[in-house]
């Protein structure tokens, strides 16, 4: 399980702006990880980025486009 607190750098792609409010197309590309195992940023995995919570998610977009 991911401590979202520890993800960094998030790249969205794939935002639509006629889509607004909900952006559904958007998700996120690529993201770094602090991880505590090891105590050093790696990328997340393609299974890390498809399961982040979609509610987390929107709010990296709209974090992304301000």
């Amino acid at each position: 399980m991911l401590d979202y607190e520890k993800i960094d750098d998030v790249e969205i792609e794939n935002i639509n702006h006629s889509d607004y409010p909900d952006f559904s197309d958007a998700y996120v590309l690529r993201a770094s990880y602090n991880d505590p195992k090891t105590g050093e940023y790696r990328e997340l995995t393609e299974d890390e980025l498809e399961s982040l919570d979609s509610g987390w998610v929107y709010e990296q977009v709209w974090e992304w486009i301000r």
